[in-house]
């Protein structure tokens, strides 16, 4: 099987087109896709954990320290003490973070508002269900172990 014939493939290929896209656009706002992706699903008044904005990103905890800082020293986000669980730190996000995750969810709108208007419900049904499908069987995959 040739590589451009795998779903892996195709999944890669789009995601990476997007992600561009994303990129292309929110640069003006000297944020990246990355950036924009958290700033928009930091929660505005619980705040989000580290670890659960790792996972959002496909991260460990550790990768994420790096972003986390720089964030830090623009100013977009500050970090606290879980009062719940104090070996934990939540990430917050500032006025300036805020006022960047609403112009990152202005460009996530627009964009979908653009793909919605070039793709009917039907198939935006079918991919969604498709895609869940995929990210369902991804997670069950077990290898088939070679006898010894």
């Amino acid at each position: 099987m040739k590589h451009q014939e795998t779903v892996d493939y195709f999944l890669k290929i789009v995601w990476q087109t997007v992600a561009n896209r994303y990129n292309a656009l929110v640069t003006d706002f000297g944020i990246t896709q990355s950036i924009g992706y958290l700033l928009i699903n930091i929660d505005e008044t619980e705040g989000t954990t580290v670890s659960q904005a790792a996972a959002l990103l496909g991260l460990k905890s550790t990768s994420l320290s790096r972003m986390l800082n720089q964030l830090e020293e623009t100013g977009l986000i500050y970090r606290e003490s879980n009062q719940g669980d104090k070996r934990s730190v939540k990430i917050y996000l500032t006025t300036l973070g805020k006022e960047k995750r609403q112009q990152a969810r202005a460009v996530v709108k627009e964009f979908n508002n653009y793909l919605n208007a070039h793709i009917n419900e039907a198939d935006k049904q079918y991919l969604i269900d498709m895609l869940k499908k995929i990210n369902q069987l991804t997670l069950n995959y077990k290898p088939e172990t070679p006898d010894k």
